[in-house]
């Protein structure tokens, strides 16, 4: 993973360890869909790959498991977590409340709308590409953008676990288009009503959109578990 996309996703404070800093490549890695649910860790590959001692991987990894975007399981050693429905149910719930509000209350030339701009640039660029998972990573960084308008570090840390879990229900859905094709013209829209100050109304038109989104994966993510 680039370090620059690294840079545009991450919304926490500059890491105090080394631990702290792998921990955030692997998280950045989920929300960019470069690890899929249920996946297996290999100590070994990842301790030389990231170029990191088996110690400080094992931080890394309590790190991750504490956050519930790993778990260790008896024998076979780490995996990423496969959400379940509940946990789906959960995610959007709490960005209801964290993505509708931010928007709702910001002020329309917070800087965070370059941020949002760029990845409707980005999602469009993609599309025309038909490169889904850039889309689908364009439209996390647009959403995290919009947390980012809330000014508040804790939120916007809060948020990119959100994001990593979602990614990875996203990752276990078969039709990447049908997933998220239909939210580029949706954030552009938001956008554009964001930039014109209709701040109330973009955050009306979220919710609704975060709903449609809800139902869209829980019905999908139904059948594909069944």
């Amino acid at each position: 993973m680039a370090a620059t996309q690294t840079r545009h996703f991450s919304n926490r404070s500059t890491p105090t360890s080394l631990a702290d800093t792998v921990a955030d490549t692997i998280r950045q890695q989920l929300i960019l869909g470069e690890l899929r649910a249920g996946q297996h860790l290999s100590e070994a590959a990842l301790s030389q790959q990231l170029d990191i001692s088996r110690n400080t991987l094992r931080e890394v990894f309590r790190i991750l498991i504490k956050e519930g975007l790993l778990r260790h399981e008896p024998n076979r050693g780490v995996a990423v977590v496969v959400p379940s429905i509940a946990d789906i149910i959960d995610i959007y719930r709490v960005r209801r409340l964290i993505e509708c509000q931010a928007l709702e209350k910001a002020w329309p030339l917070h800087p965070a709308h370059k941020r949002m701009r760029e990845a409707v640039q980005a999602a469009h660029q993609a599309r025309e590409a038909k490169d889904w998972k850039t889309v689908g990573s364009a439209n996390m960084a647009f959403h995290a953008a919009i947390v980012a308008l809330s000014d508040s570090e804790r939120l916007s840390a809060m948020y990119e676990d959100i994001a990593a879990e979602l990614r990875l229900a996203f990752g276990l859905l078969d039709d990447p288009e049908y997933l998220h094709a239909p939210y580029v013209d949706h954030n552009a829209r938001l956008l554009q009503m964001f930039m014109e100050g209709q701040t109330v109304a973009a955050a009306r038109e979220l919710e609704t959109y975060l709903v449609q989104s809800e139902r869209m994966v829980l019905a999908v993510y139904a059948r594909q578990i069944s």
